[in-house]
């Protein structure tokens, strides 16, 4: 059976059987594809992964179009079409499980049972098999069944509370950050458990759920609630306890400045023409009690240039700035096509198409680093007659 081009990664050799559709687990196998795990989608008959219909916006021909949604989360996948609810779809997926390393599932939590895979019969087909479930708020519990959606999650588990212009209008962040989450959180779950399972010479159940993602990520939000009994709202594009960390008018624009302590707030105060010895900002922490007065006083300079020219004077200062840029202006950038954050792949529908690119590059301690290539996100049972052939050679 042939495999994708990226599994000369450190998974090479791992199996991973994917039921999964939408985004946390396609993109937790995503993961595990980029570093050379052989990765095969299973999808239902003639639809797939719910994935395929999401847009626009849809490319390539009419008859045959496809979704760039799709394409953002399936790279180095191989896909087959099992009807999972017939004897032969099961039997199919059997055979697949007594191959695997690794079996990953994003049903609402029961449902694998009911399709005759629960945990006693999984472990029968192979003791050995790492079983990763991503639910939306965790497998058990008084709200363990409920169903996951991205933004649901996000504000269940108060991150809108945190984003947007103010406390008042709460806000979702622009990417589904919680099925992202969940699918980081998952795919370091599955590589701890192989490790494990490499002592132990035992498989693993490996949960997480958006919920549970998403409070990790609370980071000193969190414990400012925990152990300070703050309640954290959302403060625009200001940072909470750190000032002036943020984004700031100038003459023609808005830039982005973090002064993360003393030494880079008297370096930002002396290059904007600011009094560094002011006593309503000498510290951290009477920056923060002055953060209004502060911010005024600061934009008021930054009115005076064009955000280029403070960019420019910033950086000479020592000053950590940047742009605001869009996602055309980033995707054209220098710095991130030097990063292999854009790869290109061979689609059998559109041809050559550009993709966003694994974030992870490994090298040898000598610094050589090792080249990969990367298949494209598959058509739908694009592999069927392959991967049935291989099961049946045995």
């Amino acid at each position: 059976m042939s495999r994708p081009a990226g599994t000369n990664g450190p998974l090479s050799g791992v199996l991973v059987v994917d039921l999964s559709r939408a985004l946390a687990g396609p993109h937790a196998t995503m993961m595990l594809g980029d570093m050379g795990a052989r990765v095969i989608k299973v999808e239902a008959p003639g639809v797939g992964d719910e994935s395929r219909q999401w847009g626009p916006p849809f490319v390539g021909p009419p008859d045959d179009p496809v979704s760039t949604y799709f394409l953002s989360a399936n790279r180095n996948k191989q896909s087959i079409q099992l009807d999972l609810k017939s004897d032969a779809g099961r039997r199919d997926l059997e055979r697949l499980v007594e191959r695997a390393d690794v079996l990953v599932e994003n049903f609402r939590p029961g449902a694998l049972e009911r399709l005759g895979f629960g945990l006693d019969r999984l472990n029968e087909l192979n003791p050995r098999l790492v079983l990763l479930s991503i639910s939306g708020f965790g497998h058990d519990g008084p709200e363990g069944g409920r169903a996951g959606y991205d933004q649901i999650a996000q504000g269940e588990a108060g991150l809108m509370s945190l984003t947007g212009p103010g406390p008042d209008e709460p806000t979702k962040v622009g990417v589904p950050i919680g099925d992202l989450l969940a699918g980081m959180y998952g795919a370091f779950g599955v590589v701890s458990a192989l490790a494990e399972r490499a002592d132990t010479g035992r498989g693993a159940v490996v949960r997480t759920s958006l919920l549970a993602a998403i409070v990790g990520a609370h980071a000193f939000q969190g414990t400012r609630w925990t152990v300070a009994g703050e309640v954290a709202r959302a403060l625009g594009n200001q940072h909470p306890t750190i000032v002036p960390y943020g984004a700031f008018a100038t003459r023609d624009g808005t830039i982005q400045i973090a002064v993360g302590n003393d030494h880079q707030w008297r370096a930002v105060a002396l290059t904007t023409g600011l009094d560094p010895t002011d006593p309503r900002f000498a510290t951290a922490r009477d920056r923060v009690l002055y953060r209004d007065e502060l911010t005024a006083v600061l934009e008021n300079q930054l009115s005076e240039r064009t955000s280029a020219g403070w960019l420019r004077r910033l950086a000479e200062a020592g000053v950590p700035a940047g742009k605001v840029r869009t996602l055309d202006e980033v995707y054209t950038w220098d710095q991130t096509l030097s990063q292999g954050l854009v790869i290109d792949v061979d689609h059998p529908v559109l041809g050559t198409i550009r993709l966003p690119g694994p974030p992870l590059r490994m090298a040898s301690l000598d610094g050589a680093e090792v080249a990969r290539t990367h298949t494209a996100p598959p058509a739908l049972g694009e592999h069927d007659e392959e991967i049935r052939a291989w099961l049946d050679a045995g």
